[in-house]
């Protein structure tokens, strides 16, 4: 007994030891990583002033999603850009979601308030945080979705700029975003799962001009980088690399088997975008698709969305 007890506890010593070394590893493998440096070339962005420019700006930073995120609730006083006297959410920021399988993901108050990141941030700034995800001190950021906004065109970006600093200022103090343990083991182990979206993008490589506003093909793809987060490079859905395992599987959103698209009308997928409901009477869940930030799409926006994914190839649910 004397014998085998002694076994046992070298055993799991040993077992012990093991997952201490593993974890450090992993731990040292992600800060790696967490904090590497991107020496990025500069940009030219202009980044206009006037009214209209201002509310275009204002338009794509609600559609894009941004306002969901970075959005306290409060009110923005934009009365002296001659905006829309609406009342709009401030930029004040949020604490979007606390998981332990992930860590905390924390949209910065973007304003010049007591905890807002403006002051820290020359236009230059912007332009790499939000094309690039990557942060003033040129590590990345964590959970900033730049691979949907890296395609922006120049306009574009330099209008949700100019809008981002007409902010009033607010003050909230945020933590700042950070990976769980079991994050950081994911994010090591499953080469397919990243928290830093920087790395997936070609920071060296000319990005694609971005097409001319229309009902066309490619603008309608122009505004659904986004949609393929969650839906896949080919649009056919299935469930969502690294996302929490409550959050349900992204619907096919080509015409192949398993959608519901080929029995809708352009009216019907318009209506959906706007209301949140679909035609078959089913109330979609605006934490999981942010149907909230997409209703501010103009009906030009939609129907060029609506156009390019009747063009998608028709494929099976699943095939991401």
């Amino acid at each position: 007994m004397k014998t085998f007890l002694k076994w046992a506890g070298i055993v799991f010593g040993a077992l012990v030891g093991f997952v201490v070394v593993a974890l450090v590893v992993i731990y040292f493998k992600s800060q790696a990583r967490l904090t590497h440096v991107y020496n990025l070339p500069e940009e030219t962005v202009f980044i206009p002033t006037d009214p209209a420019s201002l509310e275009r700006g204002q338009h794509i930073f609600r559609f894009r999603g941004c306002e969901a995120c970075h959005s306290g609730g409060g009110s923005l006083d934009v009365s002296h850009f001659d905006l829309p006297s609406q009342n709009l959410p401030s930029m004040e920021g949020n604490i979007y979601l606390d998981d332990p399988a992930i860590g905390k993901v924390i949209a910065s108050n973007l304003t010049s308030g007591k905890g807002g990141v403006a002051n820290e941030y020359a236009d230059q700034d912007w332009i790499h945080a939000i094309r690039h995800g990557i942060r003033p001190d040129k590590t990345p950021l964590l959970f900033m979705p730049a691979t949907e906004f890296y395609f922006l065109s120049d306009e574009d970006l330099g209008a949700v700029i100019a809008y981002i600093k007409s902010a009033a200022p607010v003050d909230h103090e945020l933590p700042v975003s950070s990976l769980s343990l079991t994050g950081r083991v994911v994010m090591t182990l499953v080469p397919a799962v990243t928290f830093i979206p920087a790395e997936l993008i070609a920071h060296e490589v000319p990005r694609p001009v971005a097409p001319e506003a229309g009902i066309t093909l490619a603008y309608g793809e122009y505004l659904t980088y986004s949609c393929k987060v969650c839906h896949g490079p080919t649009m056919s859905g299935g469930p969502i690399p690294g996302f929490p395992s409550s959050w349900p599987p992204a619907p096919n959103l080509t015409f192949g088997d398993g959608s519901v698209l080929p029995s809708w009308t352009a009216g019907d997928f318009v209506n959906t975008i706007r209301t949140g409901v679909t035609p078959e009477g089913r109330e979609i869940r605006a934490e999981y698709m942010p149907w909230g930030s997409y209703k501010f799409m103009n009906d030009q926006e939609l129907q060029a969305v609506w156009a390019y994914m009747q063009s998608l190839p028709k494929l099976e649910y699943g095939n991401r």
